[in-house]
């Protein structure tokens, strides 16, 4: 299910979740602009290494721009490819308005890097020997989508489901949009443990937990967790 659009309306401009959209993109096409190697390079230098990162491997000194544990945050801003870009953006743009409306600007912002240091390190506990490098938003977004899990179960998600060589748009509640999406990673987390693969299911797993967790002591005192629908809306 690739989800498009929800009926959730928010009280004010989501300018953070604009602001870390626009800086994800614009890293992205600096990345691009360095060419294949010169993006191999800062994915390398500015990606979360777990053995790097747990002080079991040394990185080569040519390619230490900033101390490895900042590297949890760059990664963030880092991308491997457009589609994984692509498909990140549009999660954070779907459900982040409404979690950053939930939160209030300072606390989203704190809330979005917690979930993403807690997803970064879900997937080093899990391989603390791997020197592949870990780059993108979807940590912190999956804690976003655990929060929307929580806070708006039953807003409705308008969301593009394959059907063999037909595309069905429908209309489905976010929490069983949210709730497939999280028992997919499960799911995919176990099929490829022992094989390793080019997905930290780990990572989604954790920030989303991590979401629902702190969803619960970070959002406004006003707003309540399983709100209702909004009935039917145009979209």
């Amino acid at each position: 299910m690739i989800p498009l659009h929800d009926d959730n309306p928010t009280r004010s401009t989501p300018i953070l979740t604009i602001a870390l959209i626009t800086i994800c993109v614009l890293v992205y096409f600096f990345q691009a602009a360095l060419g294949p190697r010169g993006g191999e390079t800062i994915i390398y230098s500015l990606g979360v290494i777990p053995a790097v990162l747990l002080d079991r491997v040394e990185m080569s000194r040519d390619l230490v721009l900033i101390p490895a544990e900042l590297t949890i945050v760059t990664s963030m801003f880092l991308h491997g490819g457009f589609l994984h870009l692509a498909g990140n953006m549009l999660y954070l743009w779907i459900f982040g308005n409404n979690i950053e409306d939930a939160l209030g600007k300072v606390r989203f912002l704190i809330f979005y890097f917690l979930c993403g240091i807690v997803a970064a390190f879900g997937q080093v506990i899990q391989n603390p020997d791997s020197t592949i490098p870990m780059v993108g938003a979807s940590g912190a977004i999956s804690g976003v989508l655990g929060a929307y899990l929580l806070l708006y179960p039953h807003a409705r998600v308008l969301v593009l489901v394959p059907l063999g060589f037909y595309m069905q748009m429908m209309k489905i509640p976010a929490g069983l949009v949210l709730g497939f999406w999280f028992v997919l990673q499960l799911i995919s987390s176990a099929l490829t443990r022992s094989e390793g693969g080019g997905v930290a299911w780990f990572a989604h797993i954790g920030g989303f937990v991590a979401g629902m967790l702190l969803i619960l002591v970070m959002k406004r005192k006003n707003v309540k967790l399983f709100q209702p629908g909004h009935g039917t809306r145009r979209w």
